[in-house]
């Protein structure tokens, strides 16, 4: 539970990404929002997209990059901290990396990516509420 505490409380770094990156591809990714995008919520998936746009920027750096490919691949990952499947928590270790992920790479996140993320959030959430969007945003 001390490791899942560190995950929740997101002033510390989660454990290294780097065996997550195998977990990444844009397929796999797709098919786990289209599956659970109801399960992640509108914060989580606005937060997975903001970071799969930034990933896609020529701009962004290599070692962004890899910090978007750890924490995608860990959201993708069958192996996890919390089992998915736990209702309410079993995301929560998720949005932790995500949220790590997101405040580190925050600098690549311009009003492109961020409309590129509502468009795309708007096809799994046609009537989003503007204030989760913001509440994220206020992370970067």
């Amino acid at each position: 539970m001390q490791t899942a505490n560190r995950f929740i409380n997101m002033q510390e770094q989660p454990e290294n990404l780097d065996p997550y990156k195998d977990q990444y591809t844009e397929k796999r990714l797709w098919r786990k929002i289209t599956r659970f995008a109801s399960r992640l919520g509108v914060k989580t998936v606005y937060t997975t997209l903001l970071m799969f746009f930034a990933y896609k920027r020529k701009e962004t750096p290599r070692w962004a990059k890899n910090i978007v490919l750890g924490a995608l691949g860990y959201l993708i990952s069958p192996i996890d901290l919390l089992p998915d499947l736990t209702p309410i928590i079993g995301y929560t270790d998720d949005l932790g990396v995500l949220g790590f992920g997101l405040v580190t790479i925050a600098a690549f996140i311009n009003e492109d990516v961020k409309k590129n993320a509502r468009v795309q959030l708007s096809k799994w959430f046609p009537n989003y509420n503007e204030k989760d969007l913001a509440e994220v945003e206020e992370r970067i």
